[in-house]
């Protein structure tokens, strides 16, 4: 039996950065710097459904943004011509 066919009893954290994105962290490591608990701890299959719930947009906050104001001139600069 390989390692992913075991059982995984490992309980983990979910974890978000500064660009708002998410992923898992085995709850007894140390969380690396620019991660933050994001405030759910389960199974991996438990931090994964909240993952997928929760996060709707997985482009990074500082694309989504860039992408947010170029739509805004383009918009002001319709509406000025």
């Amino acid at each position: 039996m390989g390692w992913d066919e075991q059982e995984d009893t490992t309980i983990y954290k979910v974890v978000v950065n500064h660009e708002e994105q998410y992923s898992i962290w085995p709850e007894y490591r140390e969380i690396p710097p620019g991660w933050k608990e994001a405030g759910k701890t389960g199974t991996k299959q438990e931090c994964l459904v909240f993952i997928e719930r929760i996060w709707q947009d997985t482009r990074p906050m500082t694309l989504r943004r860039m992408q947010e104001i170029k739509q805004q001139l383009q918009q002001s600069q319709e509406e000025t011509d």
